[in-house]
């Protein structure tokens, strides 16, 4: 590890270098990939500066002990020494952390699909909260939120609800939402008092972008273009804008109607087909790699009941962790970064039970 970490520091070195070069601005492109290394890097570089800096900390504590004979001075080298070896095995831990291989996406944007499940009306109302949670935590992230498609029920509840969230590092904190989420309240419908439970389920996928290819044969897809429906404003039911998009081979139907202009809605239907078929093949792979699978949290299964919302007794439970809190009110405003830390935690503990069954 040391070596890599020593290797690692030296490459920093490098890509500060090149940057200070004056050459450097006029290639754009070579500027921003020593950017992006340079910002990828800088926590691992920062971390391991830091580790050997507590590691020199305890030998020159172990030295000074040998030499000092005064009692309170003894005392207090002892006591530095044991701060220092304790904050380098916290770092020695940071940088096993540093060093997991990184999922590729991770810097990706995302495209979420929220669809009602079982419990009917009550369900559809329980995924329209869930994209407006959602929508607090990207606005709470300073994150971008692009409705591609929502098909609305009359009662301010969303059957299903397609959407884009922008910015760095989207995916890396929404993949851990895919899943089953399961809500327990009574409906405001229902007149007995009694709890309902009702299902939406989330998919995460991250936004396909020019370095993936993902080829759509012309002869696989029908598109079929229509009038919008729904609330739409005022060019809504007056133009064949909306597109429908049927992908044989996979049996995949998008639908796209918030844009106003038929290119525009095309273009969002293609982009998210894309996304569905890299995830599609993704799903795929991980279910072949059972190795892969054991160090993630939960199964990693669409069906997976991953989060159950008890609105009685105001908790959210999130079962792939065991991790129960009392703020539900909060959580549902969009407060879910307490969950999904706790998420990244358990896997990245689960990653390095993997590596070290391995080393």
């Amino acid at each position: 590890m040391f070596d890599r970490l020593d290797d690692l520091l030296i490459r920093f070195e490098e890509i500060m270098g090149e940057l200070n070069e004056p050459t450097v601005a006029n290639d754009q492109e070579r500027f921003r990939r020593l950017m992006k290394e340079q910002s990828d890097l800088t926590p691992v570089v920062e971390t391991y500066r830091e580790y050997k800096k507590c590691r020199q900390d305890v030998e020159d504590s172990l030295a000074m002990l040998e030499e000092e004979s005064d009692a309170e001075m003894r005392e207090m080298l002892k006591e530095t020494l044991s701060e220092s070896k304790e904050r380098v095995e916290e770092l020695e831990q940071q940088l096993k952390i540093l060093l997991l291989p990184k999922d590729p996406n991770d810097e990706k944007n995302v495209i979420v699909e929220i669809r009602a499940g079982a419990g009917g009306d009550e369900a559809a109302l329980f995924a329209a909260e869930i994209y407006r949670m959602y929508v607090h935590y990207a606005e709470g992230q300073r994150w971008k939120v692009e409705l591609l498609n929502a098909d609305e029920i009359g009662i301010g509840g969303m059957k299903e609800v397609q959407f884009v969230i922008s910015g760095q590092g989207a995916y890396s904190k929404m993949k851990y939402e895919s899943g089953v989420h399961r809500v327990q309240r009574v409906p405001e419908t229902e007149s007995g008092g009694r709890i309902h439970t009702s299902t939406v389920s989330v998919a995460v996928m991250p936004e396909v972008d020019e370095d993936i290819d993902i080829v759509i044969d012309e002869k696989d897809i029908r598109i079929d273009v229509m009038r919008a429906s729904g609330n739409g404003g005022q060019c809504v039911n007056t133009t064949d804008s909306a597109v429908r998009l049927t992908h044989y081979p996979t049996g995949i139907v998008i639908y796209s109607q918030t844009e106003k202009s038929q290119i525009q809605n095309k273009a969002k239907a293609f982009a998210l087909l894309k996304s569905k078929l890299y995830d599609l093949e993704q799903q795929q792979r991980h279910d072949a790699e059972a190795q892969m699978r054991r160090s993630q949290i939960g199964t990693g299964d669409r069906s997976e009941k991953i989060r159950t919302y008890n609105f009685p007794q105001g908790r959210v439970t999130d079962h792939r962790i065991g991790l129960t809190l009392y703020k539900l009110d909060k959580v549902m405003n969009g407060d879910i970064q307490e969950l999904i830390d706790a998420c990244i935690a358990a896997d990245q503990a689960a990653k390095l039970v993997r590596l070290n069954e391995n080393g």
